[in-house]
């Protein structure tokens, strides 16, 4: 038996915004009946700000609650702030979730952002399974490229975590030794990277926010220790796009030639470690 939180019981007894949107600006269907979850929102949008969502869900008690407090969440959040959700976040304002039943929240947050896409005009309703990816699990629909992805936000360890998270390997547990597979590649562990022309950058395949976590990881732990032997120190002023502005401090301010210099040494670090495009300013 499942040890569920207070707040669990009461989402999955008294379920909020339970229902449709005739005038959804955005709707995001994801699961299936015969997978045993299904999870449809409809949100409403006005002025960046999420005014109003609704849902409807086939599946278990935490599936119901999940999806009720998603929408708790969403009500009055910015589209920024909702691209932001993550599945964390939907078990945490319930106080927690057993772990064999977090892929509820992750069906919450994949229906978040179905509907911010169709919201834009980028997807149908219903999530197609139309990328470059590999079915990994026949039974339930899943993909290598959710379970990697589940590996690595949720850090996950074991097949058994994969399978609470994703419900890959539930089933017949035919691909089960692709789940380990994916397990030791998320680890960068035993992988031989195909052969390309082209050269790779850690940047590559990161969202933006992603990007600028590992610009500012490297200036932290690589750049600024540098300067600060030498007495000075840099800040991060801004990131648009390709350009990274910092401040030298604590430097000979009549020294031009010693700051480019050092613009020089940061922009060569940043583009060996993130991005080969990327040029530093000093503001």
């Amino acid at each position: 038996m499942w040890e569920y939180t207070d707040r669990v019981k009461d989402h999955f007894l008294n379920p909020r915004n339970v229902g449709t949107l005739d005038d959804a600006d955005g709707v995001g269907e994801v699961g299936s009946l015969a997978c045993g979850d299904a999870l449809t929102l409809y949100i409403k949008v006005k002025d960046g700000i999420v005014t109003d969502a609704k849902f409807q869900t086939f599946g278990c008690a935490s599936a119901i609650a999940s999806s009720s407090a998603l929408t708790e969440i969403l009500i009055g959040k910015t589209v920024e702030e909702a691209e932001a959700l993550t599945n964390k976040d939907i078990a945490e304002y319930l106080g927690g979730l057993p772990r064999e039943k977090m892929h509820c929240s992750v069906m919450g947050q994949e229906a978040l952002e179905q509907a911010l896409k169709n919201m834009r005009g980028e997807a149908p309703s219903k999530m197609e399974h139309s990328h470059e990816g590999t079915l990994i699990c026949e039974c339930f629909g899943v993909f290598d490229e959710e379970i990697l992805r589940a590996i690595k936000e949720n850090d996950l360890k074991t097949v058994e975590d994969i399978t609470n998270f994703t419900k890959a390997g539930g089933g017949c547990g035919k691909c089960i030794d692709d789940l380990e597979r994916l397990l030791t590649e998320a680890r960068g562990e035993g992988v031989c990277p195909a052969p390309s022309s082209e050269p790779s950058f850690p940047a590559q395949g990161m969202t933006n926010i992603e990007r600028m976590h590992l610009i500012e990881s490297v200036i932290d732990d690589e750049v600024r220790p540098m300067l600060q032997a030498d007495g000075g120190d840099i800040r991060l002023m801004d990131i648009d796009r390709e350009t990274v502005m910092v401040k030298f401090i604590g430097m000979c301010s009549n020294c031009p030639s010693s700051h480019l210099t050092l613009q020089n040494v940061v922009e060569a670090k940043l583009r060996e470690k993130v991005d080969p495009n990327i040029v530093v300013r000093e503001g």
